[in-house]
């Protein structure tokens, strides 16, 4: 018997990261792939793994409580692991309500369209069900020079984007402890590497320094995340999945602060190294420091040890290997992935100014 699970957003950077690795990885698994294919959610992402029998793609709106429902029934999973979500801060910013309507009210109908399906469910099917959330570290505000968000951090959201996972945290928490849906869920660090759409940090930096562009950093550049490798999240991901406690909470992070500017300096280092500029200038020249983003959070630190003890993960990967992979592969992608990606929908123009 395969294990069916939904994934909703497995056509966007961190969705299509978990998808291809089960599929790689775990042939007990079926997936269906539920996604709305806005600008972020691309199906060249999982062209290597479209053609498998364990793969299946609906496109869908998570709002749609019809199309939820019929996808339940016909289906018949065994888990869900919702990603389908708007992350971009600076988006939420330009344009509040589509994050309201995907992050809140998408929330919500899936997990009433989940409530709907357990009662269908035999006792042993309703007890190895799951429903994962996945969330962010944005959640719990900013972090002064030291300390880190544990799973007991209170909640204090700073962005509409931060206020709208905030907000679908509480729901999924709540359906739990009223309704009895068995939720897993996770808070993640900021995440890099392949297949990430250019409007985040590192792959802007990457093609623009490769195009002779200025590299905007926010303010003095010295905001600090905690940067966690893709295929390391996606790992962490399926590890709850198989082995959290229902009703928990587990922080995943990759034990890599950085400022802004230390990420953009070391993309320029790698770069000087594997494509030097003609005029032989290193691209750290080009780096531009722009008005800061309208209340950007100083510092986010994940502290990922209780996963770590429960459940025995650990990221494998460093900044340094995480990083040198991802500008590597944005280096052989520029001409594909990344051109596919942006046609007519995003020029890497500056997003978040409105106030």
């Amino acid at each position: 018997m395969k294990k069916k699970v939904i994934i909703t957003g497995g056509a966007g950077f961190i969705g299509s990261a978990l998808i291809r690795h089960i599929i790689k990885t775990q042939p007990q698994y079926q997936i269906l792939n539920l996604d709305k294919l806005t600008y972020a959610g691309n199906l060249a992402s999982l062209a290597e793994i479209s053609d498998s029998p364990n793969y299946r793609f609906v496109q869908g709106d998570i709002c749609d409580s019809t199309l939820m429902t019929s996808l339940f029934q016909e289906f018949r999973p065994m888990g869900i692991i919702h990603l389908a979500a708007e992350s971009h801060v600076d988006r939420s910013i330009d344009g509040p309500k589509e994050f309201i309507d995907t992050n809140i009210l998408g929330t919500y109908t899936l997990l009433e369209a989940t409530r709907g399906y357990l009662e269908t469910l035999e006792a042993s099917e309703k007890s190895s069900f799951r429903f994962q959330h996945i969330s962010t570290d944005e959640v719990f505000g900013s972090l002064g020079e030291n300390g880190f968000f544990t799973e007991t951090t209170p909640y204090q959201p700073r962005s509409p984007y931060s206020a709208s996972k905030a907000a679908s945290d509480h729901l999924v928490r709540a359906w739990h402890h009223t309704f009895g849906v068995p939720i897993l869920l996770t808070n993640c660090s900021n995440n890099y590497g392949p297949y990430q759409f250019p409007e985040k940090l590192i792959p802007l930096v990457i093609l623009n320094a490769l195009e002779g562009k200025p590299l905007p950093i926010y303010g003095k550049g010295d905001n600090v995340r905690d940067w966690l490798f893709v295929d390391d999240h996606a790992d962490a991901l399926l590890t709850v999945f198989e082995k959290g406690h229902i009703g928990e909470s587990y922080n995943i992070g990759g034990h890599n602060e950085q400022t802004n500017l230390s990420v953009v300096k070391n993309i320029c280092q790698i770069l000087d190294e594997l494509q030097p500029r003609k005029e032989g200038n290193s691209y750290s020249e080009l780096i531009k420091f722009v008005f800061d983003r309208p209340g950007h959070d100083h510092r986010y630190a994940i502290d990922a040890s209780f996963i770590g003890e429960k459940l025995n993960w650990r990221p494998k990967e460093t900044f340094a290997s995480g990083l040198k992979k991802t500008v590597s592969w944005y280096l052989q992608e520029r001409k594909g992935w990344c051109e596919i990606v942006q046609e007519g929908k995003y020029q890497r123009e500056r997003l978040g100014t409105k106030k």
